[in-house]
């Protein structure tokens, strides 16, 4: 009996004086509280905005200088940076460079070692004055040597041929225009898959710059467009055939650029000469886009393509980007988070949805031969309000983490220190065991004590009776 009560004592005297101390504030050893995440925020409708757009530190690198083109990008092929852009949504006459975005659709559905025998509906319809490869119905091809005339020599005859070979010439459009409206290319309408001007259908820097990105990640696409020379079948012989990219090869007075990868080039009455080309500099992979320059001559587009190359590779890390390549990304993961708002001062606000139309109306075909850039009226520019199709942080995709709650990354993430307003709220949170084991000490001493003075007490009353 005695022990009980000394126990039952003890325990009442520990719980007071659990209920009465303090919790000891969290030390920093142990808890602390999470750094938010390092929001880097982009405009995506900064793009939409007519003229050059570049954003350089105070003493950083100036804009390109000397370009005339009516619409170019420069980007990092890798992480999708657009570093520098002017007029990058203007709808114009693609030409050649549409070829880049019928590699990316029909290369992966083909075997390059089926042979195929060409027949004389598979070549109907080629348009009056095209680049040609001289592919001959009755003759066998290998998938590969009609890809090397599509690269090499802007061949359109190979084009129709491997269009036959994915559904025909009216499904390979469809098809091409699923694929750009799934890799975010919003300014593209296919109307004629090689490139021939056709009524309605343009393109943009912005979009040409998305296709030579997604075709750098097939490495069958890279073999095609950094071949210089191939050999092409013709019957029980073969003739050579050379890449038309200057800038690859080296031809009429263009020096090649050093570490280029390639891509394509173009050329059309209505659309002027157009180019994507790619370079690498070390780690680094730039692709820039180019759209009919205005002056220079015939040449003129791999000259600027040069330039905006040296730029990209000294600004890169010097200047932040004014967008990013690969919106339908940043689209989707944008439905699965919060929104976020820009960092304070930026000044920015984020964009929304364009709604301006793609049909825009080009001049008629002409020759797939390099010339002088036409001097004609442009497509005009997509809506000055434009929105982007879609928004998202350019940093989005290898930079910084998409933003979650408070909350779940706090409690839910391994290893991650967790703020104090995140811990139980009981009283004896944190409380050391050695605080108890002396509380309890505490409270039996003092039940002793209690019980040796009333028996002190109780036995000199007793003696005095």
């Amino acid at each position: 009996m005695i022990v009980m009560s000394a126990v039952r004592h003890a325990a009442a005297g520990a719980a007071a004086l659990l209920l009465v101390l303090p919790a000891p504030a969290a030390t920093a050893s142990t808890v602390s509280e999470p750094s938010p995440p390092v929001e880097r925020f982009i405009d995506p409708a900064r793009l939409y905005r007519s003229g050059t757009q570049v954003q350089a530190p105070r003493g950083g690198p100036d804009a390109p200088d000397g370009i005339s083109a009516l619409s170019w990008v420069v980007a990092d092929a890798s992480t999708g940076d657009v570093l520098a852009a002017r007029n990058a949504h203007r709808r114009l006459p693609p030409a050649s460079t549409l070829k880049t975005l019928f590699a990316v659709t029909a290369l992966p559905r083909m075997d390059q070692e089926e042979r195929h025998t060409v027949s004389e509906p598979e070549l109907e319809g080629i348009g009056s004055g095209s680049s040609m490869v001289g592919v001959q119905a009755g003759y066998t091809y290998k998938v590969s040597d009609l890809w090397n005339g599509v690269f090499l020599s802007s061949g359109n005859d190979a084009v129709r041929v491997l269009a036959a070979m994915n559904g025909g010439w009216e499904s390979m459009a469809r098809q091409m225009q699923e694929k750009a409206r799934e890799l975010g290319a919003n300014d593209t309408r296919v109307v004629s898959p090689d490139g021939y001007d056709e009524p309605g259908q343009v393109s943009s820097a912005y979009d040409l710059a998305l296709f030579g990105r997604a075709g750098l990640q097939d490495p069958a696409f890279v073999r095609y467009c950094s071949t210089r020379y191939a050999d092409f079948p013709s019957g029980s012989w073969s003739y050579g055939i050379r890449n038309t990219n200057r800038l690859l090869t080296g031809d009429n007075g263009v020096d090649r650029y050093p570490g280029l990868i390639g891509v394509k080039n173009g050329y059309t009455s209505g659309a002027g000469n157009t180019l994507i080309a790619a370079a690498r500099r070390g780690s680094r992979t730039l692709v820039v886009s180019v759209m009919n320059p205005q002056s220079g001559g015939g040449f003129a587009v791999y000259e600027e393509a040069r330039t905006l190359l040296d730029w990209g590779f000294e600004a890169a890390g010097e200047v932040q980007p004014v967008g990013s390549l690969g919106p339908g990304v940043a689209r989707d993961r944008a439905k699965n988070r919060p929104e976020t708002k820009p960092a304070k001062g930026s000044g920015e606000r984020p964009g929304g949805r364009s709604s301006a139309s793609p049909g825009v109306k080009a001049a008629g075909g002409a020759a797939e031969k390099p010339g002088k850039a036409s001097g004609e009226k442009s497509a005009p520019q997509a809506g000055a309000g434009g929105r982007p199709a879609a928004g998202g942080s350019a940093g989005a995709e290898g930079r910084s983490g998409a933003p979650v709650s408070k909350d779940v990354a706090a409690l839910s993430a391994p290893g991650k220190a967790v703020s104090r307003e995140d811990l139980p709220s009981r009283p004896w949170a944190g409380l050391p065991l050695a605080l108890v084991g002396a509380s309890l000490g505490a409270a039996l001493s003092l039940w002793v004590w209690r019980r040796r003075s009333a028996g002190r007490g109780g036995g000199g009353a007793g003696g005095g009776l």
